[in-house]
């Protein structure tokens, strides 16, 4: 099976994330933030993963410290599940419309971690969610989860549609992925 189960605290966050690559799209989000429980409900929802996540933070500061922070503990999470990642198809990539909003992305399970982001929004927030946390959020993920990571939103009016889009995006672009395909690492160094 492949699943993790990860830890972390620091002075400005408490966090607990589970995670099963190969479960239905159960869940249990709570990060005292509803927006992003929106987003992460969609991801697994969408993605197929079970995950369970808690998150107890210093909202009264803002939500920067429990949307990174778990964006770490999500990445670490999610490479622990896929251990050596031996067989895996590695790649994913798939558009998203949500209504007026089209989101894209495109990954590469590599071990080699980096983040191309390319979304602008018309507000500063979405409930009490700063938009600008969505690139913070996949920042941390894909530099935990060792991701290169290509996310855009080619367009959209609306802030919710469009991060939206993107998460949802994100979730079918990793079911891609992390499907089991062969016996070998696809990779002509023999490892990821």
């Amino acid at each position: 099976m492949r699943t993790a189960e990860i830890s972390r605290e620091t002075k400005e966050t408490k966090i607990h994330v589970k995670i099963d690559l190969d479960g239905s799209g159960k869940y249990s989000i709570d990060t005292g933030i509803g927006f992003f429980d929106h987003m992460l409900t969609a991801f697994c929802v969408h993605g197929g993963f079970d995950l369970d996540v808690k998150c107890d933070g210093d909202l009264y500061v803002d939500g920067h410290h429990s949307v990174e922070d778990t964006g770490i503990v999500l990445g670490q999470a999610f490479r622990a599940a896929l251990g050596d990642a031996k067989g895996i198809a590695r790649y994913g990539s798939f558009y998203v419309p949500m209504d007026e909003a089209l989101g894209f992305c495109s990954l590469d399970i590599s071990n080699r971690p980096y983040l191309v982001y390319d979304c602008t929004y018309a507000n500063q927030s979405t409930g009490q969610f700063d938009n600008f946390l969505t690139e913070e959020f996949m920042r941390a993920f894909a530099f935990n989860a060792g991701i290169t990571l290509h996310l855009k939103c080619l367009y959209g009016a609306n802030d919710h549609h469009k991060i939206e889009a993107l998460f949802k995006a994100l979730a079918h672009s990793l079911k891609a992925a992390v499907r089991i395909e062969s016996s070998e690492t696809l990779s002509t160094k023999g490892v990821l």
